[in-house]
């Protein structure tokens, strides 16, 4: 099992920035995705970002430019900068990696854009 604990979520402006991050634990030999999704009311879970094992990335077109994923393998930890934030970023964020044929979630943190 791997355990992963997101932070970062709060109450933001229009055009400001929030830092996520998540800490994985657990059985975390193996992991090769690391990711970040977000579900707003009323939608479906959708992909923000991804990142594997050798850095390689994608992202939302929502995200792109926007959004930044990193990854720190020693620490287990991935992150997500996003900047220039809008209302309609506002959403559940989980954090998600894939070891093997398994995946895993965080429990979400709320991140809220308005004025």
């Amino acid at each position: 099992q791997v355990q992963l604990v997101e932070s970062g979520g709060g109450l933001v402006q229009p055009g400001g920035s929030l830092r996520l991050s998540c800490a994985a634990s657990g059985s975390i030999f193996g992991i090769n995705i690391m990711g970040w999704y977000r579900q707003a009311p009323g939608k479906q879970r959708e992909l923000v970002a991804r990142i594997t094992s050798d850095d390689s990335t994608i992202y939302a077109a929502s995200a792109k430019g926007r959004f930044t994923i990193s990854r720190d393998n020693a620490k287990k930890m991935v992150y997500l900068q996003m900047n220039s934030l809008k209302p309609e970023d506002t959403a559940v964020y989980y954090c998600n990696v894939v070891r093997g044929i398994s995946l895993y979630w965080g429990q979400g943190t709320q991140v809220t854009v308005s004025s």
